[in-house]
């Protein structure tokens, strides 16, 4: 029951883009073929065969009704349902729900859509009945897409078409392994209809007449979720982050952090014991499990929500388990302008460690 509510919290970004009142929408269906890209030797075996799916889509446009919209060049915002025929039965099928937005560029027959939501898969790993599954190991888990297409709408009566590339990412960010992970790339082609067929609405340009700026500002952010060590089998345990980072805003969608972690991740402390009990290693039963990193960062504002990317890294690590780089990747929603929530993933490159859920109060 733990992890569906932490599932359930996953669509926060979904949940975000009820902000705002009814507009003009337009829906986009688009079949996409392509390949699992090898990113390690147990997804060898997964790169062969082609991927198949469907990718449905429905898209609220904006006109520049909130300042946010006109500095993004009108985004759209809205909802996808993903289908995806893997191709191989140790892999199973996956069905995803996203909330997306579309950003355009070069007279907005350039898109570029950034998607976060949830997938199920169908047949994840299990010891006895699908052992070759080494990429998924629970039905749920959170997935990304990006899409970057050509893009012609209401070329007759309200049809138009659109295609290019899309990339697939489903992980389940380590809550229970095997967690190798999966990342395909596709060509995708397909149709969107416009439901207003008429002339379209006026776009309303807001320009900031003086330069934005704000104080130095302090957060302190409490993350936690659960996830497990790349032992199958170890167990999922908690794990607690408490980071405190000053950040400053460069201008109304911009601002850089500088902060420190404290990382208690409980399965580092099973992690000990294990390793300790080998006399090979050399590692004491008495080492500190808890970790200590410093991390610079970068906020890009969209209206409420926020997208955050910081690079860290561990000033104080007595256990030697991971790479001492890490990064962290992920959503923000403002409550109110002190109080925010949020969604990232931590991770070594591309070995994802945590899926960490936050509450934060900016000072």
């Amino acid at each position: 029951m733990t992890n569906k509510f932490f599932y359930l919290l996953y669509l926060l970004p979904v949940l975000c883009f009820s902000q705002e009142g009814n507009s003009k929408y337009t829906l986009d269906i688009n079949n996409f073929y392509g390949k699992i890209l090898k990113h390690t030797e147990e997804i060898s075996q997964f790169t062969d065969k082609r991927q198949e799916g469907i990718l449905i889509s429905l898209n609220r446009k904006t006109y520049g009704e909130k300042p946010w919209q006109s500095r993004y060049n009108y985004p759209d915002y809205g909802l996808s349902f993903q289908y995806q025929n893997m191709n191989y039965e140790a892999l199973g099928h996956f069905y995803g729900l996203y909330g997306h937005y579309n950003f355009y560029f070069f007279q907005r027959n350039l898109m570029f859509r950034i998607a976060q939501g949830v997938a199920y898969n169908t047949n994840p790993y299990d010891a006895v009945t699908n052992p070759e599954n080494q990429a998924y190991g629970t039905h749920w888990m959170p997935a990304t897409y990006f899409m970057l297409n050509y893009k012609k709408e209401k070329i007759w009566n309200g049809l138009g078409v659109q295609a290019g590339l899309s990339f697939f990412h489903h992980s389940n960010a380590n809550l229970r392994t095997p967690n190798k992970s999966t990342n395909t790339l596709a060509l995708n082609i397909g149709a969107v209809y416009d439901f207003e067929s008429k002339e379209p609405l006026q776009y309303i340009e807001h320009k900031d007449s003086v330069r934005y700026t704000e104080p130095i500002r302090y957060n302190l952010v409490f993350r936690t979720g659960f996830n497990e060590s790349d032992l199958v089998g170890s167990g999922q345990f908690p794990f607690y982050v408490f980071s405190v980072y000053a950040d400053k805003r460069l201008s109304r969608i911009s601002a850089i952090h500088i902060g420190a972690d404290l990382f208690i991740y409980k399965y580092l402390k099973e992690t000990v014991k294990r390793i300790a009990a080998d006399p090979n290693l050399n590692v004491s039963p008495d080492t500190d499990y808890r970790k200590g990193g410093i991390f610079v960062g970068h906020e890009l504002f969209v209206n409420r929500l926020s997208l955050e990317t910081q690079f860290g890294y561990y000033a104080y690590a007595p256990l030697d388990y991971l790479p001492p780089i890490y990064q962290r990747l992920g959503l923000k929603y403002y409550l109110a302008d002190e109080i925010f929530m949020g969604v990232a993933l931590k991770t070594h490159a591309a070995k994802a460690e945590a899926l960490e859920f936050a509450l934060g109060v900016r000072l």
